[in-house]
């Protein structure tokens, strides 16, 4: 190991014996049943929630895959930035509605609101397998992507597979000890080094080797012009209607991504959903950074061989070791606290709704039984949950170090498959006459037209994204089964479920969130 290599290493040994500190340390004289470790018993203020959001959006793809889709592709990646932020635009009325809703009944996951809103524990249960077969992908992409990172970073002294079971271990001891707001205290850490390395990289990276933003501009539009315009060079067809559907499916399929909800419901209030949704969108200003810096790699490294290296080939190229480091570590924490995220939330899903006996079906003794965290049935669930977390995280582990690319090639699904979960968790909560059986019939017919558009290589389809054509057909077979087999009408569902005479109290819950 050189002298480069052997500071940057240490610098990340540092950072990860840090990582740990803060997450364990942020649990101290805290509850320790389930709400506080799933939801951090819904007390996060907006600088914690925008902490923890942010976390979750700007994550290792953010440093790879941003700059290499910039290098390979151009243009089409700016689909991230504008469904992020349409993402959040529509977060500003879901994300409050969503809390008092879950707020009131005692709710701690999507699975959870689909259970309570349809009285179906099955319902529930087929909610958190869903979920959870498009979440896993997720974890892994972040192993895989820390594996990179650290392995670029250290100039390749830690080994691919080493950094990816030392991700693992440094996300599941936090996230174990701490739950939710470890993750958002260790989001303090690194969105502060993720804002220092991305600004220092948009000054230094375009003026170090081209003269400057200006100059690299215009070699873009003489010499690159291709890579600004749509499709883009070589993309695949992602032309601008492919950009439109994505971005209408992603900005909504976002608000119920399951570690998305665990974030609305670990608020204060609706109101801190509300100042959180307005400040998000400033936050993914900094996605353009990695774009310029893949862009910059054209001109510097015309041949890479890895796309997903333009940024930390330039970075190790042109920085000494201790500055690398710093950007490295960025990048490591950048997959560490999505990464735990995504296994809290597969933890939650099936720690209460499938192992730990649902949420009950009657309301009035679930509304008895609010308040009583910390009782022997809550410690037990919790440690189901966490149970969950480690299996899930130990089988993305195992995907990575073994079969590296079958669960990643799930994870181009995961926000098609997630987004047939939309008319069952959201859709419902407004829709007061959607029955379970409408609501699952849509969700099967929709997960199959996806799974069948892709299986036939025909996702985009004449340039939309396959999962926006299974979400249409989603909803048109939840339409006919409601027309064709009506549920009780709306005097019963509110009988069922009281909250204000005459509504349902998925209905109370969103005219209270306002």
């Amino acid at each position: 190991m050189n002298g480069s290599a052997a500071v940057a290493t240490t610098i990340f040994g540092l950072a990860m014996v840090a990582t740990i500190g803060i997450g364990v340390w942020s649990a101290r004289g805290r509850s320790k049943g389930l709400a506080e470790w799933s939801v951090s018993s819904r007390g996060l203020g907006v600088l914690f929630i925008w902490l923890l959001m942010a976390g979750e959006t700007y994550t290792s793809f953010s440093f790879l895959g941003t700059a290499g889709w910039s290098y390979s592709f151009g243009a089409p990646i700016l689909y991230l930035v504008a469904y992020l932020t349409v993402g959040f635009a529509v977060a500003y009325v879901v994300g409050p509605a969503l809390w008092t809703y879950a707020s009131r009944h005692g709710l701690i996951s999507i699975a959870d609101i689909a259970e309570f809103r349809f009285r179906s524990r099955p319902v529930g249960i087929l909610v958190a397998v869903v979920a959870t077969v498009f979440i896993v992908p997720y974890i892994q992409v972040q192993i895989q992507g820390m594996g990179v990172v650290v392995n670029a970073m250290t100039y390749g002294s830690v080994d691919l597979k080493v950094a990816a079971v030392i991700s693992f271990v440094v996300a599941e001891v936090f996230i174990l000890v701490s739950g939710l707001r470890g993750s958002a205290w260790v989001s303090a850490l690194k969105d502060m080094l993720v804002i220092v390395a991305v600004v220092f990289l948009a000054v230094y990276i375009p003026m170090h080797y081209l003269g400057g933003f200006s100059d690299f501009m215009q070699r873009m539009v003489t010499e690159k012009p291709e890579w600004l315009t749509f499709p883009g060079h070589e993309s695949g067809g992602r032309n601008a209607m492919w950009f439109l559907s994505t971005v209408v499916l992603n900005a909504v399929t976002i608000t119920i991504f399951p570690t998305t909800v665990a974030g609305y419901l670990s608020a204060k209030s609706p109101n801190a959903l509300r100042r959180n949704a307005l400040l998000l969108p400033w936050y993914q200003l900094l996605l353009f950074v990695p774009m310029v810096v893949g862009a910059t790699a054209l001109f510097v490294m015309p041949t890479l061989g890895n796309p997903d290296l333009a940024l930390f080939s330039l970075v190790t190229d042109s920085l000494p070791s201790p500055v690398v480091a710093l950007i490295g570590v960025a990048g490591a924490l950048s997959a560490i606290v999505p990464m735990s995220v995504f296994m809290l939330s597969i933890g939650t899903l099936w720690g209460r709704t499938i192992l730990g006996g649902g949420n009950g079906a009657d309301p009035r003794a679930r509304r008895r039984a609010l308040g009583k965290s910390g009782d022997a049935n809550d410690m037990r669930t919790k440690r189901l949950s966490q149970l969950v977390c480690v299996i899930a995280g130990l089988i993305a582990l195992a995907g990575s170090l073994f079969y590296p690319n079958t669960l990643v090639e799930l994870s181009v699904l995961s926000y098609e498959g997630l987004a047939q979960l939309v008319p069952v968790v959201l859709l419902a909560l407004f829709w007061r006459r959607l029955t379970a059986r409408a609501a699952v019939a849509g969700m099967v017919t929709g997960l199959v037209v996806m799974t069948a558009l892709w299986a036939t290589d025909n996702d985009p389809y004449h340039g939309v994204n396959g999962g926006i054509i299974a979400l249409a057909a989603n909803l048109v077979v939840l339409l006919a089964v409601v027309r064709l087999a009506p549920g009780p009408g709306p005097a019963a569902v509110a009988a069922a479920d009281p909250a204000v005479p005459g509504e349902s109290s998925a209905q109370a819950s969103v005219k209270e969130s306002r």
